[in-house]
């Protein structure tokens, strides 16, 4: 892989303009060409983020031989259909999360990935946060013992038209996998495997889940308590409890520049964790790591992690009863 990561952004909303801000911030990485559903709007995104290369269809920009590596950044049920249609162009993608729709579609888009040895990876950021990272190196050598629980919550009061992406489950809406997928992910890279949940849910008029609650036992017999909502302001925090102290990723988790970790038998203290740009930036490195290296997978969010996420939503909404259109998803 050359020097400079050359990327395309495929999809044109706020989380495409979000990303193409922290490819300036990282050197090794260039915002090559950009994509959306019409050339008028392919053209708007590449002026406002300073491309020129601007392709009206998706498949354009798969094809395009001047990029390495596409994000995907489209609505959640087309990403599944988008992963595809990149990997089978020869390129490497990373996927906004939620990775797909369902386990089905996860299992589908990996296989590809390997049998095309081509670099894959669902776009959960918030694992490559220096918060995130020190916390992970604290729990690792042992500085709070040995970690029994996790508690983490993400919720916004939303207030919209009915007819809202958010509320639309022909769209993937709800609080699930907006942002109910960020605790249930933390948690697992915490805690480890997920030996079982339990979840409950308060459904909207329109289907999608307003809020989920859903409590996880590992396979290391820890516990995890997580919510995620729509329609309540949480405090969004995420605390690591363990046999000789705790830490506290301080709020909002996706955004914290900071942790406090109190030991039993000692005095706390905080450890200042600063994010490069708007925090996008640390996934962008990893996926420039591992391109240079080779690897079709990162460590820290590898394939094996994003099947086993979606297989545990998929048991969520089953227990809950949250479902998505048949034609759609099943």
């Amino acid at each position: 892989m050359q020097q400079i990561i050359r990327w395309g952004i495929l999809g044109t909303g706020a989380i495409a303009r979000k990303f193409a801000e922290a490819l300036r911030d990282v050197p090794e990485a260039r915002l090559a060409a950009v994509a959306s559903r019409t050339s008028d709007n392919a053209q708007a995104f590449g002026k406002h983020v300073g491309v020129s290369r601007c392709h009206g269809s998706y498949q354009d920009l798969a094809d395009d031989t001047e990029v390495d590596v596409i994000y995907i950044a489209t609505p959640h049920p087309q990403h599944a259909e988008n992963t595809l249609m990149c990997l089978q162009a020869g390129k490497a993608v990373l996927c906004e999360k939620p990775f797909t729709m369902n386990l089905r579609e996860a299992r589908a888009a990996i296989e590809l990935a390997r049998q095309k040895n081509l670099f894959l990876m669902e776009a959960m950021w918030t694992r490559f946060l220096p918060a995130i990272a020190e916390a992970k190196r604290m729990v690792t050598s042992g500085e709070i013992g040995r970690v029994q629980q996790c508690h983490a919550d993400f919720g916004f009061s939303f207030n919209a038209e009915p007819t809202h992406r958010l509320y639309n489950r022909e769209l993937g809406g709800g609080a699930l996998l907006d942002v109910g997928i960020y605790p249930l992910s933390l948690a697992a890279y915490f805690l480890g495997a997920i030996d079982s949940v339990t979840a409950v849910s308060q459904l909207g008029d329109a289907g999608a889940d307003m809020q989920t609650a859903f409590t996880l036992r590992h396979q290391s017999g820890a516990l995890s308590s997580c919510a995620c909502a729509i329609n309540a302001e949480t405090p969004t925090e995420l605390t690591l409890a363990g046999d000789l102290g705790y830490l506290r990723i301080e709020a909002p988790f996706y955004a914290s520049q900071s942790l406090t970790v109190v030991p039993m038998n000692g005095e706390g203290r905080t450890v200042p964790c600063p994010y490069i740009g708007n925090g996008y930036c640390h996934e962008v490195m990893e996926v420039t790591r591992c391109l240079r290296e080779g690897l079709i997978e990162s460590p820290i969010m590898s394939h094996n992690e994003s099947l086993a996420l979606m297989a545990c939503l998929d048991l969520i909404r089953e227990q809950v009863g949250l479902t998505y259109p048949p034609d759609l998803r099943g």
